[in-house]
């Protein structure tokens, strides 16, 4: 028999219960902003050329950009449409660039936890360690915030075995770790249910940018034919569509105006779609539609 993770248990989305997000809506929209944190000269990072022995500058400086500049633009580009975001933050932002928390903050986004730095993978770690890299994370966000954060995203989605277990018994009310789907979806954990909500990994700039090497138009195309063919579809099924950013690529320039085309488009449809945060999706189905969650 094939190996089964035992978190969740297969069902077609054409054979689930039926439901509404808020006011009747169909497709719930949520941006996912990944504000992160690199050590300088080790760790993980992602990479604009091929890096040489570190200390790595060239990748180093790049991502830099993201924090100094690109998140900045982005936010005045939310402000001008009036978005909600999440922020999916690095603990070691809160030391690195607190102004840019605060700024996040001034706004009323969500922050979900994203460990500690993304020069790491808690995937690697002893369950005790990983424990604890959760709990270290929690408590910066909780003490910056006011109030512990819902979701988590694991740096480079990188889950052990026990990660679920993990995050329910940290609090933890959802993940964003598992793409297998366009709506939420309970998981089973040691801790009790962990609500999966969809992250994409598809429509995010990392696979697209860095890994497929797609050019900014065709990004920004992505989003759109996404959104479009997910609203014809969410009249048969409720949905959910993430939209997953970092500051280091679609903060440039170039990139940045064509992501203001792509978002502009779905703005205009704000009167059609539950234009929303991940946690949000997570309170509404915890607390409106438990039972009909698969």
């Amino acid at each position: 028999m094939v190996k089964d993770h035992g978190r969740y248990a297969y069902r077609a989305i054409t054979d689930r219960a039926d439901y509404t997000w808020p006011n009747g809506k169909r497709l719930a929209v949520y941006i996912g902003l990944n504000l992160e944190h690199f050590a300088f000269g080790e760790g993980l990072g992602a990479e604009l050329a091929p890096g040489g022995p570190q200390p790595d500058v060239l990748n180093y400086a790049w991502r830099d950009y993201g924090n100094r500049v690109g998140a900045w633009r982005m936010r005045d580009m939310f402000d001008a449409l009036d978005l909600p975001v999440s922020v999916i933050a690095n603990s070691a932002m809160y030391d690195y660039a607190p102004d840019l928390m605060a700024a996040f903050r001034a706004r009323n986004d969500e922050i979900v936890g994203h460990g500690r730095t993304n020069s790491e993978r808690q995937s690697v770690l002893p369950p005790q360690d990983e424990a604890t890299l959760i709990a270290e994370a929690t408590q910066i966000l909780q003490e910056a915030e006011g109030l512990a954060p819902q979701g988590w995203l694991s740096p480079w989605i990188a889950e052990s075995l026990h990660t679920p277990d993990l995050l329910a018994q940290a609090g933890y009310g959802y993940s964003l770790n598992w793409c297998m789907d366009d709506q939420p979806v309970w998981m089973d954990t040691a801790g009790g249910r962990l609500l999966s909500v969809p992250y994409p990994q598809e429509v995010n700039d990392i696979p697209s940018i860095a890994a497929r090497k797609d050019g900014a138009a065709v990004f920004a195309d992505m989003i759109i034919d996404n959104f479009d063919e997910m609203l014809e579809q969410s009249v048969d099924q409720p949905l959910v569509m993430g939209i997953a950013l970092h500051p280091y690529l679609v903060g440039q320039p170039y990139r940045l105006r064509h992501l203001r085309r792509a978002l502009t488009h779905i703005a205009a449809r704000r009167d059609d779609i539950w234009l929303t945060r991940a946690g949000d999706i997570h309170s509404y189905c915890r607390n409106q539609i438990p039972d009909l969650i698969p």
